[in-house]
């Protein structure tokens, strides 16, 4: 484990994340998914921003409604008052971002930002409800990250992007790489496209440099033991019952 950069990070680890709410219920980014992470004892949930037509800020993973709401059309070009009637699974409604910071107050957010309409909302509404210590900023897109800290300076926590985590693979096989300054932590896929990403080598790269490792989406009680036993300091599951009856059984359930 590693020491504490930002408050948002000011847990005991090894943290757990209730990733879309604990997605396997099938009502994945809603209020009522993230209430039962709530009532199972999670205190870190990450969860997914696209704005709508009118620069609504939407807690949802897809850029369109199709795949888990009766409804359809990309979130981009409709308006909140449409995309409010949708429902997910056919019965929960989608929530705005700030719906939830204001529903889960006790709650620290992991926050995918999916599309770049998104970034500027988002950093605004951390900005204006004070949620620096709450809110960790992510995304697939280094640049987008990088943006998002650059607006908010050093107040807002950021897990580095694809190519960030790129670099920090590189630089723990001692090849020189740039990385961004600013992030708090590392958050990646246990491994991508047959290559393995987090072994015992990544996570001491990552320590060496203040960096936390969070691990997604991590579902099998094997391997989560597998990546605590490496020493990463956070797993994000959809099988929230799961990975909380590993910590436990470890002792490490907070």
């Amino acid at each position: 484990m590693t020491s504490v950069r930002h408050p948002y990070l000011d847990h005991p680890a090894p943290l757990a994340f209730a990733h879309r709410g604990g997605a396997a219920d099938g009502i994945e980014n809603t209020a009522a998914a993230f209430r039962r992470a709530a009532g199972a004892g999670y205190r870190y949930f990450e969860t997914d921003v696209h704005a709508s037509a009118d620069g609504r800020l939407v807690a949802f993973h897809d850029p369109t409604l199709d795949r888990v709401t009766d409804s359809r059309g990309r979130i981009a070009e409709l308006p909140w008052s449409e995309i409010r009637r949708a429902r997910v699974a056919g019965q929960e409604p989608l929530p705005l971002f700030e719906e939830l910071l204001e529903a889960f107050p006790e709650a620290r957010w992991n926050v995918d930002i999916k599309a770049a309409p998104a970034l500027v909302p988002l950093v605004e509404l951390i900005r204006r409800t004070g949620s620096w210590d709450r809110v960790c900023v992510g995304s697939f897109s280094e640049a987008r990250v990088a943006r998002a800290h650059r607006l908010a300076g050093p107040r807002l926590a950021t897990s580095y992007g694809v190519r960030g985590v790129l670099g920090l693979r590189l630089r723990s096989y001692g090849i020189p790489a740039a990385l961004r300054a600013g992030a708090v932590c590392a958050q990646v896929p246990e491994s991508q496209g047959g290559v393995r990403v987090v072994d015992r080598r990544f996570v001491r790269e990552a320590h060496a440099r203040g960096l936390q490792v969070h691990v997604w989406t991590v579902n099998e009680p094997e391997r989560m033991t597998a990546l605590l036993d490496l020493g990463v300091d956070g797993i994000m599951t959809d099988h929230i019952e799961t990975l909380r009856t590993v910590l436990s059984e470890r002792g490490a359930w907070a």
